[in-house]
């Protein structure tokens, strides 16, 4: 159905809804379908489903232009959560007895408010469409269960599906080594906008450490013609003690093996973040997570504690270094649950499956490529030609 076409009968709304489909007002944000199992958001003027617009940053209806601006509490900020307190939070209610029933194993029916289909939602995916008349419905208890963390904050798409479209061919172009073919035909696929899940952590940090610091001096050794420079390494005990603060570590919550695909998107621009609404999700597809807070904690642990060893080594300084402790502290934890938006594409070419990943903020991409084997074996033969003519020239002097 184009956009451009008059709303079918079965998404206008109806006059004398059934009891069983009647839907539940709640001022501000949307409407509630099955007992507030699913969200939508209905046009004022033609009652269709309006959807999040990037172009103006607002809600707009699809068939009639209605413009909706999104409704933000003026005092709602996006704020840090103790780690320690949330833990003991949900270990209690896991031990109160807490079933999670929107965990990742199960599946779940909204019945659809325009049409009356019932829309499966899969796992952790908690927005779609009605296959049947395509109207936006999210899955909306997830977002506030009792035993799930809650969203603290969400990045709005920025950039719109023909922009995405553009870079993504910009970056098939830049691309060393890939095949003719895939140049000139690029990656072709359909984009599926979506909004995944993202922890940041904050941590003060203290760090005693000790270890050994290697300065290089050289010595003379041997006589007449073998008479020559050998470097030596003087070794001496360093050890100390600093102190250093992590603001929001990014760490993406959902277990995915493009996880390293993901990485590259970043740095984001979380400071950019609105505080959640469910008004900017209509119309894209999204995902809760399924990585536990400590768990994601863990990441962001790892990662602080490599950076912290590049610090002690360079405290240590010379010109090596041999780390014989290094113990660190973590105080003031705090973290945020933040949805931040991509446009994800799969490809085929030559019959193999490839992924890219577009920044929907900043227009990054990150994404999987084929290589030119050809083009790889053509540069290494060139390149051990020209050595070999090198060499030639100086054995010939």
């Amino acid at each position: 159905m184009n956009r451009g076409e008059s709303m079918p009968e079965r998404n206008r709304p109806k006059e004398q809804p059934d009891d069983e489909f009647r839907e539940q007002k709640v001022a501000g944000h949307g409407e509630t379908v099955d007992d507030g199992k699913g969200r939508i958001f209905p046009c004022d003027e033609c009652g269709a489903d309006l959807e999040f617009s990037i172009g103006t940053q607002s809600l707009k209806c699809p068939f009639c232009g209605t413009v909706k601006t999104i409704e933000i509490d003026e005092k709602a900020e996006v704020v840090e959560n103790d780690f320690l307190a949330m833990v003991e939070k949900l270990r209690l209610q896991h031990q109160q007895g807490h079933a999670d029933d929107e965990s990742a194993e199960n599946e779940h029916a909204v019945r659809c408010g325009a049409c009356g289909a019932e829309v499966v939602f899969q796992g952790t995916l908690t927005s779609s469409e009605c296959p049947y008349c395509a109207c936006p419905l999210q899955r909306d208890k997830i977002h506030d269960a009792p035993t799930r963390i809650p969203v603290d904050g969400i990045l709005p798409f920025q950039i719109a599906e023909p922009d995405a479209a553009g870079r993504l061919r910009q970056w098939v172009q830049s691309l060393w080594w890939a095949p003719n073919q895939f140049l000139r035909d690029g990656a072709s696929g359909k984009f599926n906008g979506i909004y995944l899940p993202y922890y940041t952590f904050d941590s003060q940090t203290d760090t005693a450490y000790a270890g050994q610091r290697g300065d290089y001096y050289y010595v003379t050794v041997g006589d007449g013609k073998d008479q020559r420079q050998e470097r030596r390494i003087s070794w001496s005990f360093r050890s100390g003690r600093f102190q250093r603060f992590f603001d929001d570590v990014l760490i993406v919550a959902v277990k995915a093996e493009n996880e390293g695909l993901l990485r590259r998107l970043e740095p984001w621009p979380l400071k950019n973040c609105l505080p959640f609404t469910q008004q900017v999700l209509a119309g894209f597809y999204a995902r809760t997570y399924d990585v536990s807070l400590e768990d994601g904690f863990g990441v962001a642990r790892q990662r602080m504690e490599g950076e912290l060893t590049s610090d002690v080594r360079q405290r240590i300084g010379g010109d090596e270094q041999s780390i014989s402790s290094q113990r660190t502290h973590y105080s003031d934890v705090t973290f945020k649950h933040l949805m931040l938006p991509v446009w994800l594409m799969a490809y085929r070419y030559k019959e193999k499956s490839y992924r890219v990943i577009i920044n929907a903020v900043t227009g990054e991409v990150s994404g999987e490529r084929p290589y030119s084997l050809f083009k790889i074996m053509a540069a290494i033969l060139t390149i051990a030609a020209i050595v070999g003519v090198i060499v030639a020239l100086n054995q010939s002097r």
